[in-house]
């Protein structure tokens, strides 16, 4: 039966068929893909060498170690969220060239596809690890260059290989009572010459006399700062990588292999996180200028290793309150990497600063000798090996966001300013700052460091020109807002 449609019919009607029109919509819109939840992989790998003896540096006399005291290890953290990937590597070691860390990353590359300008691969610094780069000499050495580079590789492989959903977090808890700077202010007619027979203003490590000692020159950085990661399935934790700003801590007897505190702290952290898979690593902060010696005060004599170990549990303990802060562990935390070359003058001597050298080294009587200043050879040959360097060095670095993490790297040991600095102006709520990442080239003091002197800024500890810290903070920053740009593009597209 044919019926004439009325005026509300017909405006019923249209309301009907709007309401299916923007049900379509929001349906068409509720199924677009969305970006896949984060998944994340941990591993440990085994990097202690097999062949002794096995040279150890990072003072100034040589030190052959024959056994390690505790295991070596490469810890990689790799994270995915469908469109980036990312690898994040510790190792034990006081430092690796960036020859090294290239020739681990690309291996890594080949085999599980990550690319390579999605690496930050960084050494603790431990001063009980050892040589990274030997290519001909010593059996032992050269064979744990290859131990060392395969084993970067099959960390960030298995780490990958691992992935699974995770969420992550980050926070921070200070612990301020064990870092020190160690470079100090002495009291009138303290100072002695340093080796290039002049007079600084601030002298590094002077001994604990308060007859001696006045003020330090630096700040600390005090806090332990965490990137959590868990399984998003049961909420089992997955891996925490630390940053803390404090040099090795020493203390481990003669010819024995250690991966000092940051070792320790891995170990330490496992066991309160309940062992299993559990990856814990401690990466080193900007430490340039900061060791674990109160200096004014006195601490009671320790045994081999009980300082290592009274720092892992502190730090382990600042990790572990970080970590219970953490509210929400997110799967859909924000995952983007970019990496820099930047270029910086190197360091040379003048004629008078060579000539000087050559001077000291001409000499041969004792004593003669007994009366230069302490170091004094040790870096007439380092001003005549710096007088050979090229005009200029290229460095990496790189910067990250892991949901509301902000992470930079620098292939310097960095004083803790500088660090502070970055976390003070970086966009994120929380940042940390990775020391002796993709390659090591000497001490980075601020300019207003240089001024003062003292061992850090020597010709020959440090390598770069004077505003050196200054260019790669701008540049660090500037990649962070980048960042941020990035992520605020993103969402209005969106």
């Amino acid at each position: 039966m044919n019926m004439k449609t009325s005026p509300q019919h017909t405006v019923v009607r249209a309301a009907v068929a709007f309401t299916i029109l923007l049900a379509l919509a929001s349906g068409s819109a509720a199924a677009e893909p969305k970006a896949p939840p984060l998944r994340a992989g941990a591993f440990a790998m085994d990097i202690t060498p097999k062949e002794f003896p096995l040279s150890m540096p990072g003072l100034f006399t040589a030190r052959m170690a024959e056994s390690a005291h505790d295991p070596l290890y490469a810890r990689a953290i790799v994270l995915d969220n469908g469109v980036t990937t990312v690898a994040l590597v510790v190792v034990d070691n006081i430092g690796m060239v960036q020859e090294v860390t290239d020739e681990a990353k690309a291996i890594a590359s080949k085999q599980c596809g990550i690319p390579v300008e999605k690496m930050l691969v960084s050494a603790t610094h431990t001063h009980t690890g050892p040589l990274t780069n030997v290519k001909t000499g010593p059996a032992p050495a050269v064979a744990y260059r290859k131990v060392l580079v395969n084993g970067i590789a099959e960390s960030i492989v298995r780490a990958h290989a691992a992935l699974r959903p995770a969420g992550v977090g980050a926070a921070a808890c200070p612990l301020p009572e064990e870092v020190f700077c160690r470079r100090w202010f002495l009291k009138p007619g303290k100072m002695q010459p340093n080796p290039f027979g002049q007079m600084d203003q601030v002298r590094t490590n002077p001994g604990t006399n308060p007859a001696v000692i006045d003020r330090p020159a630096g700040p600390t950085d005090p806090d332990v700062t965490i990137l959590s990661v868990q399984d998003a399935k049961s909420g089992k934790p997955l891996a925490v990588l630390a940053n803390y700003s404090l040099h090795y801590v020493g203390g481990v007897p003669e010819g024995i292999l250690s991966a000092d505190y940051f070792g320790e702290f891995a170990r330490v952290m496992q066991a309160r996180m309940g062992g299993g898979d559990f990856v814990a690593m401690m990466s080193n902060g900007t430490s340039g200028d900061i060791n674990n010696n109160p200096f004014l005060v006195k601490r009671p004599p320790r045994k081999p290793f009980e300082q290592i170990q009274v720092i892992a549990g502190k730090t382990a303990e600042a990790a572990s309150r970080a970590r219970d802060t953490i509210a929400t562990h997110r799967q859909d935390a924000r995952l983007a990497m970019i990496q820099r070359q930047v270029t910086l003058k190197l360091r040379h001597p003048t004629a008078e600063q060579i000539a000087a050298a050559k001077a000291v080294l001409a000499v041969k009587d004792k004593a003669q000798l007994d009366k230069l200043p302490r170091l004094a050879e040790a870096y007439a040959n380092r001003t005549l090996s710096q007088a050979k360097a090229p005009e200029t060095v290229t460095v990496l670095v790189q910067a990250l966001q892991i949901g509301d993490l902000a992470i930079c790297s620098l292939p310097f040991e960095a004083f803790a300013q500088i660090g502070l600095d970055l976390k003070k102006r970086s966009p994120l709520p929380h940042t940390m700052v990775i020391d002796l990442a993709n390659g090591t080239n000497g001490y980075l003091p601020t300019p207003e460091q240089h001024k003062l002197g003292g061992y850090e800024t020597w010709l020959g500890s440090n390598r770069v020109q004077e505003d050196a810290s200054v260019i790669l903070t701008n540049n660090l920053l500037e990649m962070l807002n980048d960042l941020q740009k990035a992520a605020a593009e993103n969402n209005a597209a969106k």
